[in-house]
């Protein structure tokens, strides 16, 4: 009788709201990806179904601009993405390992910082910054601000995954004489990969997929792919610009599931 009074299936109006929400968030995406396999120019009229914009993404006039800016949102999001995820497992065994210290509610709260800041003012603190200390922008600030953006992001499961693990493995390896380093290698980084691999994957797609401070902090002649197809769609929106948003969009979707699968076999490993 408890649980049927707090379950969400039984107020009334509740199934249509989240239908609304629902058909707002992924409505546009939606259409977004089925306008990609139109054969028209047009984007609001249908031509019939056709892969020639994925091909024009490739061999058209404008691929080469776009094969850049793809290589080199990789080239970002995995460098940001493995430094800040180096960057959080320390941070997340201090946290967690680290017991009691000075000022460890105020280091939560600037590790914190980046995902309760607007992104927006991330981007001109970041943006004021570099200017203040003379670096010249490009590859070097781009990445050195998704870096600061991502670790929370990587933080975050990993910090989850260390929870649940008991340091009685780490306190048995060192009964058995190995010291805190060989205690670390063998017996708590194989236990925590699982975390780590999941905080990567979610600071890569996080980098991958940003614009906001990319476009505050990228300089001129450096593009990444979501600052390549905001400029193209300055232009005037084609269709080629669907396809590779889709093609993005499907990437991320995979990325975010590897990601979560991660994230589920790590709560299953905890509970056994």
């Amino acid at each position: 009788m408890g649980k049927s009074r707090y379950n969400i299936r039984h107020y009334p109006g509740f199934l249509w709201i989240t239908v609304l929400c629902l058909v707002l968030l992924y409505a546009p995406l939606i259409v977004v990806m089925a306008y990609s396999f139109n054969d028209s120019l047009s984007i609001t009229q249908w031509g019939g179904f056709s892969l020639r914009w994925y091909h024009d993404l490739f061999t058209g006039v404008e691929s080469a601009k776009f094969k850049r800016a793809a290589v080199n949102s990789l080239f970002i999001a995995l460098t940001a993405g493995v430094i800040s995820t180096a960057l959080a497992t320390a941070a997340a065994i201090a946290m967690v390992r680290g017991g009691s210290f000075r000022g460890k509610t105020l280091s939560f709260g600037m590790i914190s910082i980046p995902i309760l800041v607007p992104e927006i003012v991330t981007a001109v603190a970041m943006l004021i910054f570099f200017t203040s200390i003379g670096l010249k922008l490009g590859y070097l600030s781009i990445v050195i601000a998704h870096i600061v953006f991502c670790i929370p992001f990587a933080y975050l499961p990993i910090s989850a995954r260390l929870q649940g693990i008991e340091s009685a493995f780490e306190e048995a390896a060192q009964d058995l004489y190995a010291g805190r380093w060989q205690a670390f290698r063998y017996v708590l980084m194989p236990i925590l990969m699982p975390g780590i691999l999941s905080g990567f994957l979610l600071a890569f797609i996080i980098s991958l997929d940003d614009f906001i401070i990319t476009n505050f902090v990228k300089g001129a002649g450096m593009e990444t792919l979501p600052t390549a197809i905001f400029g193209a769609v300055k232009q005037g929106i084609k269709p080629n610009i669907m396809a590779l948003s889709t093609l993005l969009l499907l990437f991320s979707v995979f990325i975010v599931t590897l990601s979560y699968r991660l994230g589920r076999t790590n709560a299953k490993n905890s509970t056994h």
